[in-house]
């Protein structure tokens, strides 16, 4: 009981160190939800599947503690987004900001689902027209 109750007290420590954002909390508790909020809306530009609050890479920490600076220097967050995508492009935000190439992205595939849903309708319509063949084949 003793070895089971000082291993799960050692896994219950030990966890913090597996803490990929380690440094101390920001003291303002309302510029500490908007840190987190902005860094769950920034990929990774190392690891491109995660944000910088879930990765570990170096690129992410240096990313994570330079929103932080920029934070406690009184930027807004659309001062720090403008930032990353200067820096960084498009790319860094998991959600991209509407502008000429990332409308093109959600316009082309809503506009090839309709043609494509048009050119079904217009198959089906035409099957529908054709005439139906009431004797069968007598393989003559």
């Amino acid at each position: 009981m003793k070895l089971l109750l000082s291993l799960l007290a050692t896994l219950f420590l030990a966890s913090t160190a597996f803490a990929i954002d380690a440094d101390e909390p920001l003291e303002d508790p309302g510029l500490q939800a908007r840190y987190e909020e902005i860094i769950e809306e920034i990929r990774c530009l190392k690891c491109q599947n995660a944000t910088i609050k879930d990765s570990p890479a170096f690129l992410a920490t240096d990313l994570r503690r330079e929103i932080k600076r920029m934070l406690v220097e009184g930027y807004t967050d659309e001062q720090i987004f403008d930032f990353m995508v200067e820096r960084y492009g498009d790319f860094a935000l998991y959600s991209p900001r509407a502008s000429g190439k990332t409308l093109l992205l959600w316009v082309v595939p809503v506009a090839l689902l309709l043609l494509g849903a048009l050119a079904l309708a217009n198959i089906v319509r035409r099957r529908m027209a054709m005439p139906i063949d009431d004797e069968p084949d007598s393989g003559s």
